[in-house]
């Protein structure tokens, strides 16, 4: 790859919190009355809160939502979700990860978080890695979620290369959609590595050094 940057989604690619979300979205759900199962969870993967709440209250039964009473349910998810993340430790981030990385640096490439999350950087706090990115994109910084490139197209410039200049890691349709959009190099992982649109598919994370030379 004739490749200056890369773009590393967060959430099951250099830490997994999906237990976390399901945990919180499952506790709001279940105080609100609403379904919520893995199966509706699955669907929340590299979405943003907002959108998130959209899909599950796709069950929803009751009064009319007003926007203010939607900002609050989001809120009280975020909350619950916090509270479960003060569990995670450095430890949550496996050596394999940590040691790629170092050596991607050593290899003179620019690295940095997209992640529609919030959360992004209080994860990457609790986990000790937070210095091993030279930048960091998230929820904070963007007005549309994936498959909009619009995190990936933030990193980019805060690393101060072109979007071409830049391969995204992904472990989600939508996040291998964002890049594609964003026309950067679309590295699969996880459960995106059997999507045809991926330029690259790794069947683990320090497969990145074979391509990434």
């Amino acid at each position: 790859m004739s490749l200056k940057g890369l773009i590393f989604d967060l959430d099951g690619v250099i830490v997994f919190t999906d237990q976390y979300h399901y945990k919180a979205w499952k506790q709001m759900a279940d105080e609100k009355g609403i379904y919520f199962d893995q199966e509706i969870n699955n669907r929340l993967r590299g979405v943003s809160r907002m959108d998130s709440l959209e899909i599950i209250l796709e069950r929803y039964e009751g009064h009319p939502l007003s926007d203010e009473e939607k900002q609050k349910m989001a809120e009280e998810k975020n909350d619950i979700y916090k509270k479960l993340l003060e569990q995670m430790t450095p430890a949550d981030v496996s050596d394999e990860v940590k040691e790629t990385l170092d050596e991607l640096h050593r290899r003179g490439y620019l690295l940095s978080i997209g992640s529609s999350s919030r959360n992004a950087k209080y994860i990457l706090e609790r986990t000790g890695i937070i210095d091993k990115f030279d930048a960091i994109s998230d929820g904070t910084n963007i007005k549309k979620s994936k498959p909009d490139p619009e995190v990936f197209l933030k990193a980019a410039e805060f690393l101060g290369l072109k979007p071409e200049e830049c391969g995204v890691v992904e472990d989600a349709y939508a996040g291998i959609d964002a890049a594609v959009s964003g026309h950067m190099t679309a590295i699969a992982i996880g459960d995106a590595a059997g999507y045809d649109k991926a330029d690259y598919k790794l069947s683990t994370f320090k497969d990145l050094l074979d391509i990434a030379k």
